[in-house]
């Protein structure tokens, strides 16, 4: 079972659709006890940092997700949920997100032809093998919606890029953290496969 973190994000339906179209019993949910009993646990997220931090403490939110990582239970984030996996955001100065990776979150850099926030399909490459991706090709697509992106401090736990004005670093993945800044669950095969990859992770 997976359970789906509830802190009032905009794209937890569309994850527990994608779940069940793959036969994966999934609950949205904030109860302690279900998440910490789940074979895998999903952070989505779409949003503001600052908001979406808010929200996580004021469920008593922060203190499960950093048990779950702490039990070796595959954890992933999505688009915001990657975000606030690590210390800061530009998006919100002061605002201290979930640090269970190093890295920040800065705004993608205005340029001229580009439209921010960045809403479509962009390829993705693997400088880094990542577990989420086994069975895909380089250059796959995915599909993004964001205006802020995230700058590892370690390149090393970098597993997809994608170019968008700049280099951004797409997903992520540590021991039992994994995390995605584009959407699987609105990727169609591509983002099935990416899901499908990710339940079937084993507890670490």
């Amino acid at each position: 079972m997976t359970a789906i973190i509830d802190y009032d994000a905009g794209n937890i339906k569309s994850v527990e659709k994608a779940l069940l179209s793959l036969g994966e019993e999934a609950v949205i949910t904030r109860d302690r006890e279900k998440i910490l009993s789940a074979d895998h646990v999903i952070l989505p997220g779409v949003g503001s940092f600052g908001d979406a931090m808010g929200k996580i403490r004021a469920y008593g939110l922060e203190e499960v997700i950093h048990e779950v990582v702490e039990r070796g239970i595959p954890f992933l984030g999505i688009c915001l949920g990657l975000q606030l996996l690590f210390e800061r955001s530009d998006e919100s100065e002061g605002v201290k997100g979930l640090g269970l990776l190093s890295g920040e979150i800065v705004r993608i850099p205005d340029e001229y032809g580009l439209k921010i926030p960045h809403i479509g399909w962009n390829s993705l490459k693997f400088p880094n093998h990542g577990r989420l991706f086994q069975g895909i090709s380089e250059d796959a697509y995915v599909y993004f919606v964001h205006s802020y992106y995230l700058k590892a401090k370690d390149e090393r736990i970098v597993t997809a890029t994608t170019e968008y004005g700049t280099l951004i670093h797409a997903s992520v993945e540590k021991d039992n953290i994994f995390a995605c800044q584009f959407h699987p669950e609105k990727s169609s095969e591509v983002g099935l496969t990416i899901l499908k990859n990710f339940i079937s992770i084993d507890r670490a």
